[in-house]
Protein backbone atom coordinates (compact mmCIF):
# COMPACT_ATOMS: atom_id res chain seq x y z
CA UNK A 1 0.00 0.00 0.00
CA UNK A 2 1.18 3.50 -0.76
CA UNK A 3 1.87 6.20 1.53
CA UNK A 4 1.94 9.78 1.04
CA UNK A 5 5.89 9.46 0.65
CA UNK A 6 5.57 7.19 -2.06
CA UNK A 7 3.35 9.01 -4.17
CA UNK A 8 4.38 11.93 -6.71
CA UNK A 9 3.13 15.07 -6.07
CA UNK A 10 2.41 18.18 -8.11
CA UNK A 11 4.41 22.14 -8.44
CA UNK A 12 0.64 22.86 -6.95
CA UNK A 13 0.38 20.79 -4.05
CA UNK A 14 1.79 23.35 -1.16
CA UNK A 15 -1.35 25.54 -3.22
CA UNK A 16 -3.60 22.84 -2.35
CA UNK A 17 -2.27 22.76 1.09
CA UNK A 18 -2.63 26.31 1.49
CA UNK A 19 -6.61 26.09 0.28
CA UNK A 20 -7.08 23.03 2.86
CA UNK A 21 -7.57 20.78 -0.26
CA UNK A 22 -8.50 17.12 0.81
CA UNK A 23 -5.50 15.04 -0.58
CA UNK A 24 -6.07 11.78 -1.90
CA UNK A 25 -4.21 8.97 -3.69
CA UNK A 26 -4.77 9.11 -7.46
CA UNK A 27 -2.85 7.68 -10.56
CA UNK A 28 -0.06 7.59 -8.17
CA UNK A 29 -0.10 10.93 -7.34
CA UNK A 30 -1.58 12.86 -3.79
CA UNK A 31 -4.41 15.48 -5.52
CA UNK A 32 -6.69 17.23 -4.51
CA UNK A 33 -10.18 16.18 -4.68
CA UNK A 34 -12.24 18.62 -3.24
CA UNK A 35 -11.54 22.50 -1.62
CA UNK A 36 -15.31 23.83 0.08
CA UNK A 37 -16.95 20.76 -1.58
CA UNK A 38 -17.83 18.69 -4.71
CA UNK A 39 -21.34 19.98 -5.22
CA UNK A 40 -20.49 23.76 -4.72
CA UNK A 41 -17.04 23.57 -6.88
CA UNK A 42 -19.14 21.47 -9.58
CA UNK A 43 -22.20 24.11 -9.51
CA UNK A 44 -19.32 27.06 -9.56
CA UNK A 45 -18.23 25.38 -13.02
CA UNK A 46 -21.26 25.20 -14.48
CA UNK A 47 -22.02 29.06 -13.53
CA UNK A 48 -19.21 31.17 -13.07
CA UNK A 49 -15.58 28.86 -13.46
CA UNK A 50 -13.08 26.90 -11.18
CA UNK A 51 -9.79 26.41 -11.76
CA UNK A 52 -8.54 22.52 -11.64
CA UNK A 53 -4.86 21.03 -11.66
CA UNK A 54 -4.02 18.17 -13.78
CA UNK A 55 -0.87 18.68 -14.04
CA UNK A 56 -0.82 14.57 -13.12
CA UNK A 57 -1.44 13.69 -16.73
CA UNK A 58 1.19 12.77 -19.30
CA UNK A 59 2.87 14.33 -22.22
CA UNK A 60 4.73 12.46 -24.68
CA UNK A 61 6.52 14.09 -27.83
CA UNK A 62 6.85 12.72 -30.89
CA UNK A 63 9.11 13.94 -33.97
CA UNK A 64 10.92 13.31 -36.77
CA UNK A 65 9.87 13.28 -40.86
CA UNK A 66 8.37 10.04 -40.14
CA UNK A 67 5.79 11.25 -37.10
CA UNK A 68 3.19 11.33 -38.85
CA UNK A 69 2.32 8.35 -40.37
CA UNK A 70 3.92 6.53 -37.11
CA UNK A 71 1.23 8.09 -35.26
CA UNK A 72 -1.20 7.55 -38.05
CA UNK A 73 -0.71 4.07 -37.85
CA UNK A 74 -0.73 4.00 -33.62
CA UNK A 75 -4.08 5.84 -33.02
CA UNK A 76 -7.48 5.45 -34.72
CA UNK A 77 -8.44 8.84 -35.73
CA UNK A 78 -7.45 10.57 -38.68
CA UNK A 79 -4.25 12.87 -38.60
CA UNK A 80 -4.78 14.68 -42.15
CA UNK A 81 -7.96 16.51 -40.54
CA UNK A 82 -5.24 18.32 -38.12
CA UNK A 83 -3.19 20.84 -39.02
CA UNK A 84 -0.90 23.03 -36.72
CA UNK A 85 -2.73 24.91 -33.85
CA UNK A 86 -4.94 22.21 -34.08
CA UNK A 87 -5.83 19.16 -31.53
CA UNK A 88 -7.87 15.92 -31.71
CA UNK A 89 -8.98 13.26 -29.59
CA UNK A 90 -8.12 10.06 -30.67
CA UNK A 91 -7.05 6.69 -29.32
CA UNK A 92 -4.85 4.00 -28.73
CA UNK A 93 -5.79 0.41 -29.47
CA UNK A 94 -4.33 -3.10 -29.18
CA UNK A 95 -4.63 -5.83 -32.12
CA UNK A 96 -8.11 -6.95 -30.14
CA UNK A 97 -9.62 -3.46 -30.53
CA UNK A 98 -8.82 -2.86 -26.79
CA UNK A 99 -8.53 0.69 -26.04
CA UNK A 100 -5.00 0.97 -24.48
CA UNK A 101 -5.53 5.04 -23.57
CA UNK A 102 -7.71 7.71 -24.80
CA UNK A 103 -5.74 10.51 -25.56
CA UNK A 104 -5.51 14.49 -26.81
CA UNK A 105 -2.96 14.57 -30.04
CA UNK A 106 -1.62 18.25 -30.26
CA UNK A 107 0.00 19.20 -33.49
CA UNK A 108 3.10 21.56 -33.60
CA UNK A 109 4.95 22.83 -36.50
CA UNK A 110 7.59 20.45 -35.80
CA UNK A 111 6.07 17.65 -33.68
CA UNK A 112 3.31 16.30 -31.63
CA UNK A 113 2.36 16.45 -28.03
CA UNK A 114 0.00 13.32 -27.00
CA UNK A 115 -1.45 14.47 -23.73
CA UNK A 116 -2.28 10.70 -21.96
CA UNK A 117 -3.97 9.69 -18.70
CA UNK A 118 -1.44 9.49 -15.31
CA UNK A 119 -1.83 6.39 -14.59
CA UNK A 120 -1.13 4.83 -18.23
CA UNK A 121 1.73 6.94 -18.89
CA UNK A 122 4.27 4.37 -18.82
CA UNK A 123 2.37 1.88 -20.63
CA UNK A 124 1.67 4.30 -23.11
CA UNK A 125 5.09 5.72 -23.31
CA UNK A 126 6.75 1.80 -23.83
CA UNK A 127 3.60 0.70 -26.45
CA UNK A 128 4.57 3.91 -28.63
CA UNK A 129 8.77 2.70 -28.03
CA UNK A 130 8.13 -0.97 -28.72
CA UNK A 131 6.87 0.17 -32.55
CA UNK A 132 9.06 2.71 -32.96
CA UNK A 133 10.52 3.41 -36.34
CA UNK A 134 13.29 4.87 -38.12
CA UNK A 135 12.97 8.72 -37.97
CA UNK A 136 10.94 9.01 -35.40
CA UNK A 137 12.47 10.31 -31.62
CA UNK A 138 10.21 9.74 -28.48
CA UNK A 139 10.56 11.60 -25.25
CA UNK A 140 8.63 11.76 -22.31
CA UNK A 141 8.05 14.99 -21.08
CA UNK A 142 5.79 14.56 -18.38
CA UNK A 143 7.89 15.61 -15.47
CA UNK A 144 8.74 18.82 -16.87
CA UNK A 145 5.23 20.04 -18.06
CA UNK A 146 2.80 20.67 -15.52
CA UNK A 147 -1.17 21.42 -16.64
CA UNK A 148 -3.87 23.76 -15.51
CA UNK A 149 -8.03 23.78 -16.49
CA UNK A 150 -9.47 27.27 -16.19
CA UNK A 151 -13.03 26.15 -16.92
CA UNK A 152 -16.32 27.50 -16.75
CA UNK A 153 -18.44 30.33 -18.75
CA UNK A 154 -16.89 33.25 -17.29
CA UNK A 155 -12.95 31.45 -17.68
CA UNK A 156 -12.64 33.41 -21.45
CA UNK A 157 -12.98 36.99 -19.73
CA UNK A 158 -10.95 36.22 -16.73
CA UNK A 159 -7.53 34.96 -19.34
CA UNK A 160 -8.49 37.46 -21.90
CA UNK A 161 -6.69 40.76 -19.77
CA UNK A 162 -4.04 38.42 -19.35
CA UNK A 163 -3.00 37.79 -23.36
CA UNK A 164 -1.92 39.64 -26.28
CA UNK A 165 -4.57 37.96 -28.32
CA UNK A 166 -8.64 37.98 -28.40
CA UNK A 167 -9.63 34.20 -27.25
CA UNK A 168 -12.51 34.93 -28.96
CA UNK A 169 -10.90 33.92 -32.17
CA UNK A 170 -9.37 31.24 -30.81
CA UNK A 171 -12.03 27.89 -31.81
CA UNK A 172 -12.77 24.67 -30.15
CA UNK A 173 -10.11 21.98 -30.11
CA UNK A 174 -7.34 24.85 -31.36
CA UNK A 175 -4.43 25.81 -29.30
CA UNK A 176 -2.11 28.91 -29.28
CA UNK A 177 1.82 29.25 -28.00
CA UNK A 178 1.67 32.44 -26.22
CA UNK A 179 2.36 34.62 -23.32
CA UNK A 180 -0.07 34.49 -20.44
CA UNK A 181 0.71 37.21 -17.63
CA UNK A 182 4.13 37.10 -18.68
CA UNK A 183 4.59 33.47 -18.81
CA UNK A 184 5.40 30.94 -21.84
CA UNK A 185 2.79 28.92 -22.24
CA UNK A 186 0.65 26.40 -24.38
CA UNK A 187 -3.11 27.63 -24.26
CA UNK A 188 -5.83 24.99 -25.59
CA UNK A 189 -9.62 25.51 -26.00
CA UNK A 190 -9.89 22.14 -24.39
CA UNK A 191 -11.54 20.55 -21.42
CA UNK A 192 -13.56 17.67 -19.71
CA UNK A 193 -16.50 19.83 -18.09
CA UNK A 194 -18.70 20.47 -21.44
CA UNK A 195 -18.02 23.98 -20.61
CA UNK A 196 -16.12 26.63 -21.96
CA UNK A 197 -12.34 26.12 -20.94
CA UNK A 198 -9.08 26.51 -21.78
CA UNK A 199 -6.16 23.88 -20.41
CA UNK A 200 -2.82 25.35 -20.06
CA UNK A 201 0.36 23.74 -20.70
CA UNK A 202 3.94 24.55 -19.06
CA UNK A 203 7.02 24.53 -17.67
CA UNK A 204 6.53 24.04 -13.96
CA UNK A 205 7.71 27.41 -12.74
CA UNK A 206 5.48 29.36 -15.43
CA UNK A 207 2.13 26.97 -14.29
CA UNK A 208 3.24 27.51 -10.83
CA UNK A 209 2.91 31.50 -11.05
CA UNK A 210 0.53 31.22 -13.46
CA UNK A 211 -1.96 29.71 -10.63
CA UNK A 212 -1.60 32.30 -8.60
CA UNK A 213 -2.12 35.25 -10.97
CA UNK A 214 -5.23 33.31 -11.56
CA UNK A 215 -6.36 32.91 -8.80
CA UNK A 216 -5.95 36.20 -7.53
CA UNK A 217 -7.37 37.98 -10.80
CA UNK A 218 -10.31 35.49 -11.29
CA UNK A 219 -11.74 36.37 -7.49
CA UNK A 220 -13.47 39.15 -8.82
CA UNK A 221 -15.41 36.79 -11.50
CA UNK A 222 -15.98 33.80 -9.20
CA UNK A 223 -13.49 31.87 -9.93
CA UNK A 224 -12.70 29.11 -7.30
CA UNK A 225 -9.66 26.28 -6.90
CA UNK A 226 -11.61 22.69 -8.35
CA UNK A 227 -10.78 19.06 -6.92
CA UNK A 228 -10.45 15.77 -8.69
CA UNK A 229 -14.20 15.13 -7.12
CA UNK A 230 -16.22 17.85 -9.27
CA UNK A 231 -13.94 16.88 -12.46
CA UNK A 232 -15.41 13.53 -12.40
CA UNK A 233 -19.65 14.72 -11.74
CA UNK A 234 -18.60 17.19 -14.49
CA UNK A 235 -17.06 14.97 -16.98
CA UNK A 236 -20.30 12.04 -16.00
CA UNK A 237 -23.12 14.58 -16.74
CA UNK A 238 -21.63 14.74 -20.52
CA UNK A 239 -20.67 11.33 -20.81
CA UNK A 240 -17.01 11.95 -21.45
CA UNK A 241 -14.73 8.24 -20.74
CA UNK A 242 -12.96 7.60 -17.62
CA UNK A 243 -10.28 5.44 -18.20
CA UNK A 244 -10.05 2.72 -16.27
CA UNK A 245 -14.23 2.57 -15.39
CA UNK A 246 -15.93 3.57 -18.93
CA UNK A 247 -12.73 1.86 -20.81
CA UNK A 248 -10.19 -0.19 -21.02
CA UNK A 249 -8.68 -2.92 -22.81
CA UNK A 250 -11.61 -5.10 -22.69
CA UNK A 251 -13.75 -2.14 -24.36
CA UNK A 252 -14.17 -1.59 -28.03
CA UNK A 253 -14.63 2.10 -29.46
CA UNK A 254 -17.53 1.17 -31.09
CA UNK A 255 -18.92 -0.31 -27.58
CA UNK A 256 -18.16 2.77 -25.84
CA UNK A 257 -19.78 4.95 -28.14
CA UNK A 258 -15.77 6.56 -29.80
CA UNK A 259 -17.23 5.15 -33.31
CA UNK A 260 -16.63 8.98 -34.42
CA UNK A 261 -13.43 9.11 -33.74
CA UNK A 262 -12.39 5.71 -35.26
CA UNK A 263 -11.78 6.77 -38.96
CA UNK A 264 -11.94 2.99 -40.31
CA UNK A 265 -11.29 4.54 -44.49
CA UNK A 266 -7.89 6.20 -43.29
CA UNK A 267 -6.24 2.65 -43.83
CA UNK A 268 -4.19 0.46 -41.34
CA UNK A 269 -3.65 1.15 -38.04
CA UNK A 270 -3.65 -1.21 -34.99
CA UNK A 271 -6.90 -2.69 -34.00
CA UNK A 272 -8.56 -1.87 -37.39
CA UNK A 273 -9.96 -5.48 -38.01
CA UNK A 274 -10.65 -6.29 -34.45
CA UNK A 275 -12.69 -3.23 -34.47
CA UNK A 276 -14.35 -3.32 -38.07
CA UNK A 277 -15.57 -6.55 -37.04
CA UNK A 278 -16.58 -5.28 -33.79
CA UNK A 279 -18.73 -2.88 -35.70
CA UNK A 280 -20.34 -5.21 -37.68
CA UNK A 281 -20.94 -7.33 -34.94
CA UNK A 282 -21.54 -5.34 -31.69
CA UNK A 283 -23.26 -6.93 -28.54
CA UNK A 284 -23.15 -4.24 -26.02
CA UNK A 285 -22.86 0.11 -25.67
CA UNK A 286 -22.03 2.23 -23.51
CA UNK A 287 -25.17 4.31 -22.37
CA UNK A 288 -27.04 7.06 -20.49
CA UNK A 289 -29.10 5.62 -17.83
CA UNK A 290 -31.21 8.12 -15.50
CA UNK A 291 -32.69 7.34 -12.26
CA UNK A 292 -36.27 7.58 -12.26
CA UNK A 293 -36.59 6.95 -8.80
CA UNK A 294 -34.40 8.12 -5.27
CA UNK A 295 -31.40 6.04 -5.76
CA UNK A 296 -27.54 6.62 -6.61
CA UNK A 297 -25.84 4.26 -9.10
CA UNK A 298 -22.53 3.16 -8.91
CA UNK A 299 -20.06 1.30 -10.56
CA UNK A 300 -20.36 -2.42 -10.39
CA UNK A 301 -24.22 -1.81 -9.51
CA UNK A 302 -26.12 -4.56 -12.10
CA UNK A 303 -28.93 -3.52 -14.49
CA UNK A 304 -32.41 -5.60 -15.46
CA UNK A 305 -34.64 -5.51 -17.60
CA UNK A 306 -38.27 -8.13 -16.85
CA UNK A 307 -35.88 -9.51 -13.94
CA UNK A 308 -33.13 -10.81 -16.66
CA UNK A 309 -29.75 -9.00 -16.11
CA UNK A 310 -28.82 -7.05 -19.40
CA UNK A 311 -26.04 -4.69 -17.93
CA UNK A 312 -23.14 -3.26 -15.33
CA UNK A 313 -22.99 0.53 -14.42
CA UNK A 314 -19.27 1.81 -15.51
CA UNK A 315 -19.22 5.47 -13.39
CA UNK A 316 -22.37 6.80 -11.43
CA UNK A 317 -23.30 8.94 -8.86
CA UNK A 318 -25.65 11.97 -7.95
CA UNK A 319 -25.91 14.73 -10.65
CA UNK A 320 -25.07 17.85 -8.86
CA UNK A 321 -27.15 19.54 -11.90
CA UNK A 322 -29.87 17.65 -12.41
CA UNK A 323 -30.52 16.79 -8.93
CA UNK A 324 -30.82 12.99 -10.10
CA UNK A 325 -28.90 9.43 -9.66
CA UNK A 326 -27.16 9.09 -13.20
CA UNK A 327 -25.25 6.24 -14.55
CA UNK A 328 -23.05 5.50 -17.66
CA UNK A 329 -23.53 1.48 -18.17
CA UNK A 330 -22.32 -1.05 -20.80
CA UNK A 331 -26.30 -2.82 -21.91
CA UNK A 332 -26.64 -5.93 -23.90
CA UNK A 333 -28.16 -5.74 -27.39
CA UNK A 334 -31.02 -4.64 -27.68
CA UNK A 335 -31.22 -3.20 -24.39
CA UNK A 336 -29.28 -0.22 -25.08
CA UNK A 337 -31.67 1.97 -27.48
CA UNK A 338 -33.06 5.01 -25.37
CA UNK A 339 -36.33 5.20 -24.28
CA UNK A 340 -35.80 1.87 -22.47
CA UNK A 341 -36.48 1.12 -19.28
CA UNK A 342 -34.47 -0.86 -16.61
CA UNK A 343 -34.18 -1.56 -12.95
CA UNK A 344 -30.90 -0.88 -10.75
CA UNK A 345 -30.10 -3.15 -8.20
CA UNK A 346 -29.13 -0.76 -5.44
CA UNK A 347 -27.76 -2.12 -2.57
CA UNK A 348 -30.70 -5.12 -2.63
CA UNK A 349 -33.38 -3.15 -3.92
CA UNK A 350 -34.44 -2.57 -7.59
CA UNK A 351 -34.86 0.86 -8.76
CA UNK A 352 -36.22 2.20 -11.71
CA UNK A 353 -34.17 4.27 -14.35
CA UNK A 354 -34.03 4.81 -17.80
CA UNK A 355 -32.16 4.92 -20.98
CA UNK A 356 -31.49 8.28 -22.66
CA UNK A 357 -30.01 10.16 -25.23
CA UNK A 358 -26.19 11.75 -24.12
CA UNK A 359 -25.23 13.69 -22.98
CA UNK A 360 -26.76 14.53 -19.92
CA UNK A 361 -26.60 17.91 -18.90
CA UNK A 362 -27.43 19.89 -22.16
CA UNK A 363 -26.58 23.59 -21.07
CA UNK A 364 -23.17 24.06 -21.30
CA UNK A 365 -20.78 27.00 -22.66
CA UNK A 366 -18.67 24.19 -24.23
CA UNK A 367 -19.17 26.10 -27.74
CA UNK A 368 -19.70 30.12 -26.99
Amino acid sequence: MNTDQDLKKTVLFDRHRALNARMVPFAGFLMPIQYRGIIQEHINVRTKAGLFDVSHMGELVLEGPEAKPFLQYMTINDLNHLEPGQAQYSAFCNEQGGIIDDLLIYQFPDHYMIVVNAANIEKDYQWLRSHLPEGVALRNESDGISLIALQGPASRDILNPLIDADLKQLPYYHFVEVEIAGRQVVCARTGYTGELGYEIYGGNEEIRGLWDVLMETGKSRGLTPVGLGARDTLRLEMKYCLYGNDIDETTTPIEAGLGWITKIEKGDFIGRQAILDNKVNVTRRLVCVEMMEKGIPRPGYKLYVNGREVGTVTSGGQSPSLRKGIALAYLKKPYYKAGTILELDIRGKRKRGRVVKPPFYKNGTIHI
